[in-house]
């Protein structure tokens, strides 16, 4: 038995709302296609109001967004996105996998050398007509990023804000919308923050594109259980059922 909203008890079934999660799990798929439909403030307000219970560390909670609106601050974001697609893009056809930290840097070099604006896709060229766009910041004065001072490329400190990303997706699904989130334009960080006025101790984590789905993925492909974890030891054998 539960207590549920005015004191009513009644009999949940766990497995069914095991079932449901599941489906929520398999089925929030990347979306970069929207219908001109309009998402109202209110839905965008019930879809952070929900994700806002995400994990962080301390539960200090170390995100800010800024829901953009205005037309001009749109394109901005549109052109401060773009040089760092093209990038991307010139990386892929390379056979490199993009900004990777560990990587053949002469072979990346060369391939920016050789980016051009061909093959963007409708998603980045119309990036400013996305219904609905989110820059989520991450507060640098508050996330307990342990592997701050280690030899390598630092990751940990994402732990406290991307959960919240997530959970946007996930809340967003809930509304029968669907979205993505990209961080693209942290490669032009410095100019963001003066375009929206952000604060130096502020890192540019994502934008979070939102809208409803021209279609919704159905059949998301992922690597087995098999393929990624081990037993006791990196070189363990695989964990299987």
């Amino acid at each position: 038995m539960v207590s549920r909203p005015g004191g009513v008890c009644g009999i949940v079934s766990i497995d069914n709302d095991r079932m449901e999660l599941a489906d929520a799990l398999r089925t929030t798929g990347a979306v970069r296609e929207f219908t001109d439909e309009p998402v109202e403030d209110r839905t965008i307000y019930e879809i952070l109001d929900t994700a806002r219970f995400a994990p962080s560390g301390g539960n200090r909670q170390g995100w800010r967004t800024i829901l953009v609106k205005d037309p001009q601050v749109r394109l901005g974001l549109r052109d401060l996105y773009l040089p760092g697609w093209d990038e991307y893009l010139a990386m892929t056809r390379a056979g490199l996998v993009p900004f990777a930290p560990v990587t053949d840097r002469e072979a990346e070099a060369e391939a920016l050398r050789a980016a051009t604006p061909r093959g963007r896709g409708a998603f980045a060229d119309n990036l400013h007509e996305v219904p609905v766009l989110i820059v989520v910041l991450a507060d640098l004065r508050v996330l307990a990023a342990t592997d701050r001072d280690l030899d390598r490329y630092t990751l940990v400190g994402g732990a406290s804000v991307y959960p919240f990303v997530w959970s946007v997706l996930l809340a967003a699904h809930e509304h029968g919308l669907g979205g993505v989130p990209t961080t693209m334009l942290t490669r032009a960080e410095p100019e963001v923050r003066e375009l929206l006025g952000v604060p130096d101790h502020y890192a540019v984590a994502a934008l979070l594109a939102l809208g409803h789905p021209v279609r919704r993925p159905t059949r998301l492909r992922r690597a087995a259980v098999e393929e990624f974890t081990t037993l006791d030891r990196f070189d363990g054998p695989n964990f299987t059922h």
